[in-house]
């Protein structure tokens, strides 16, 4: 690779926090960041599945860490999130990227939906990301040496999917929250985008990957076959380095196609 390429990505010295970093799609964008010279904080409840990421990372010659947090009780979510700033913070001095990709998800028949379970997956999917840009994005604007807040969002938040009606809710809530930060921080350097995959198997959604949601699926995707997690890099690197530099706002959909299909 050029010297001008490895410059324009290059993440040297950038402190990179990813909420949900010991997930499979995630907890791949972390070893990516990295690989580009990003020291990456992985953030999740899991310290044996941070291991295997952490080891990913040390393989590839880059640095990384843990913090354990767990986001489920609302009361204490705010908190967890503060301890976990002023923790980077006193290790590295400040942030510059936040992957926000914790998420919960359910194929309850609608009718069926608790109040209970709607509120878990509100708080995971969208209070849990409003509450992380307030404290983390704070952060950044007074820091005053920019930054970049990437969401991960859904197809289900742009086109409305079938058995998942409160993710796909949360998951537009996102969508929407993104361009308002994007607007309100423009002027500051900080700059929230969103990345938008397709159909990749991961826990969350392999409980309603049956044999004919599969058939649905394929039979609406282009590339007829689901995306590999490493297959996010190349948006998450151009929202998180130089290279977007003008770029806020925005939704990058990795699809294999999917949002380009009618019939």
């Amino acid at each position: 690779m050029s010297d001008f390429l490895q410059n324009l990505f290059s993440l040297d010295g950038k402190i990179a926090v990813v909420i949900g970093g010991t997930g499979e799609l995630c907890g791949e964008m972390a070893v990516g960041l990295a690989k580009a010279g990003a020291r990456v904080v992985l953030v999740g409840r899991s310290q044996e599945k941070a291991e295997s990421r952490l080891r990913a990372i040390e393989a590839a010659g880059g640095l990384g860490d843990f913090v354990a947090c767990d986001f489920g009780e609302p009361a204490e979510t705010g908190a967890a999130l503060s301890s976990l700033l002023q923790t980077v913070r006193d290790r590295y001095q400040g942030v510059d990227i936040l992957i926000n990709g914790a998420g919960a998800n359910s194929p309850t028949p609608f009718f069926e939906i608790s109040e209970e379970e709607m509120d878990r997956i509100l708080h995971v999917n969208f209070r849990t990301v409003v509450l992380a840009c307030q404290i983390f994005g704070k952060h950044m604007v007074e820091r005053g040496k920019g930054g970049s807040i990437i969401n991960v969002g859904s197809m289900s938040g742009v086109t409305p999917l079938s058995r998942v009606f409160t993710y796909s809710a949360t998951k537009a809530a996102v969508h929407n929250l993104s361009k308002n930060l994007a607007r309100e921080w423009a002027t500051q350097g900080v700059r929230v985008n969103t990345i938008v995959p397709g159909f990749f198997p991961a826990e969350q959604n392999r409980k309603v990957l049956n044999e004919e949601r599969i058939s649905q699926i394929m039979g609406h995707t282009p590339m007829k076959r689901f995306g590999e997690a490493h297959e996010l890099l190349g948006a998450t690197l151009l929202l998180a380095s130089s290279a977007g530099s003008f770029m806020t706002g925005t939704e990058i959909l990795v699809d294999g196609g999917y949002a380009a299909m009618t019939i």
